[in-house]
C-alpha cells in the first residue's frame, strides 16, 4: 500500500547550506554558465542579497551581475524582494532571492530494499509531498519500471514547475547516471538517468547513494569537510569528502567498504558469509541491517550488546587506514540507530583509536548522521541543483 504525507518542514530546521570545492576547470565558451551558476550559488548559500553584495562575493562586476539578475528574473528562479532598510546615505539596494518554494525537485531514494522512498521538494530541501511505495524486493526491469512509476506520480503531483528528477540508489554508478553494478537490484550497466529522462520527459541525474547522502549530510546537516559517511542499509557503503569535494574515484566506486574483506579463516567466532558481489566475508555481510538483526534475534540484551560491539570492532579495523590515510575529521553512520548507536558505534571508534596515530583517532569523532532517512532524497536534490542551476 502506498502512504502519501504532506509536511512544510525540511529535513533541517537550520539548513547548513555549504558548497563542495569546485573540481572543474571553467572553459572561455562556459563563462555565462559559469558566471549564472556563481550568482544562483551565492543566493543559495548567503540568501537575500543586493546585487552589489552579489558582485563582491563572486568577483564579478555588477554590470554582468546586474545582466545576469535580468535574465534570471526573467525565468523566474529568483525575484526581487524589495529594498534593504540600513542607515548608509544614498538610494537604498533592492534586494533580490532564489525563489526555493516556486519550484520543485522530485527525488527518491532506493536505498531500502523493501520500500522505495520518494519526495517532492523545493529547492531548499522542504519537504512539499512524500510517498512511500512498498517493492517487494523487486528486481532487474521490474525494479526499473517500479521507480519510472513512483517518479511519475510524484511529477504529477508537484503543483511547482519541476526542474529535475534526483535519484540516490546503491551500486557503483557513473557520471552519465548508468549504475554499472548493484548486485542487490539485479542492475549491471542499467542506463538509469538516460532511460528515465526519455520517459518522464524532465532531466534526471543518478548517483551512489551513499555519495548522495554525503552531499545532503554536508550541504545541510553540518558535516565536516573532510568526512566519510557510511550507509547502512540493504548493503554498506560510504561516501568520501575531502576538503570540500565528493571523492568519487577512477571506476566510479570511491567509498564501496562494504566490500572490503573483514572476515577470513582467521577471523574468531566468525564463518566467512557469501556477498552478494560473489565475494565471501565482506564487511556488508556482518554490517548490513539484515545481517546485523539476524546476530542479535534472540538475543538478551546484555548478549546482543557484545554481538553488535564485535561487528563494530570489525567495521573499526576496515575505517582505521582510511581514517589515516585521509585525516578524516569524522565518520558518521547512518541507518537504524537502535542497532548503529550505542555498543556498535563505541567499539568503532575505540578500534579506530587503538589502531591509528593518536594525531589522527583522538581528533576523530564517529557519530550518528544528522539527517537520518532524509539525507539521501536531500543529497538527490543537490544532485538536480548542481547539474541542473550549477549550484554545488
Amino acid at each position: 500500500m502506498t502512504t502519501t504525507t504532506r509536511s512544510a518542514g525540511g529535513p533541517a530546521t537550520n539548513p547548513v547550506r555549504r558548497g563542495l570545492r569546485p573540481t572543474v576547470k571553467v572553459l572561455p565558451e562556459h563563462a555565462r554558465a559559469h558566471n549564472r551558476s556563481l550568482v544562483l550559488g551565492h543566493l543559495f548559500h548567503e540568501g537575500p542579497s543586493s546585487r552589489a553584495d552579489i558582485a563582491r562575493s563572486t568577483g564579478l562586476t555588477r554590470v554582468t551581475v546586474s545582466d545576469l539578475v535580468a535574465a534570471l528574473l526573467g525565468e523566474g528562479l529568483v525575484a526581487e524582494l524589495g529594498v534593504r532598510s540600513e542607515a548608509r546615505v544614498g538610494k537604498p539596494a533592492t534586494l533580490v532571492g532564489l525563489r526555493s518554494a516556486d519550484h520543485h525537485v522530485v527525488t527518491v531514494d532506493l536505498t531500502d530494499d523493501e520500500t522505495v522512498h520518494g519526495a517532492v521538494m523545493t529547492l531548499d530541501a522542504g519537504v512539499v509531498t512524500r510517498i512511500h511505495e512498498p517493492s517487494g524486493g523487486t528486481t532487474g526491469a521490474a525494479a526499473v519500471d517500479l521507480v519510472e512509476d513512483v517518479c511519475r506520480r510524484l511529477l504529477e503531483g508537484a503543483t511547482c514547475p519541476v526542474i529535475g528528477v534526483g535519484i540516490s540508489s546503491p551500486g557503483v554508478i557513473d557520471d552519465t547516471g548508468t549504475v554499472l553494478e548493484a548486485p542487490n537490484r539485479g542492475w549491471f550497466d542499467v542506463p538509469l538517468a538516460a532511460r528515465l529522462t526519455a520517459g518522464l520527459g524532465v532531466p534526471v541525474h543518478v548517483a551512489n547513494d551513499a555519495n548522495t547522502r554525503a552531499l545532503g549530510e554536508f550541504t545541510y546537516g553540518g558535516a565536516d569537510a573532510s568526512t566519510m559517511i557510511v550507509t547502512v542499509g540493504q548493503g554498506v557503503g560510504a561516501g568520501l569528502l575531502v576538503d570540500g569535494s565528493l571523492v568519487r574515484g577512477r571506476g566510479h566506486a570511491a567509498g564501496e567498504i562494504g566490500h572490503v574483506t573483514v572476515v577470513d579463516e582467521t577471523t574468531p567466532g566468525e564463518d566467512a558469509q557469501e556477498c552478494a558481489c560473489g565475494r565471501r566475508g565482506c564487511l556488508e555481510t556482518v554490517l548490513s541491517a539484515p545481517a546485523l538483526r539476524r546476530r542479535v534475534a534472540g538475543l538478551t540484551p546484555e548478549d546482543s550488546d557484545a554481538a553488535l560491539a564485535s561487528v563494530g570492532r570489525m567495521l573499526g579495523r576496515a575505517l582505521a587506514p582510511v581514517a589515516s590515510a585521509l585525516n578524516l575529521a569524522e565518520v558518521l553512520l547512518s541507518g537504524p540507530p537502535e542497532l548503529l548507536d550505542g555498543p556498535l558505534r563505541e567499539a568503532a571508534l575505540a578500534t579506530v583509536r587503538a589502531r591509528t596515530m593518536p594525531v589522527i583517532g583522538h581528533e576523530l569523532a564517529l557519530r550518528m548522521a544528522a539527517l537520518d532517512e532524509d539525507a539521501a532524497l536531500a543529497g538527490a536534490a543537490v544532485l538536480v541543483l548542481s547539474g541542473q542551476l550549477g549550484i554545488t
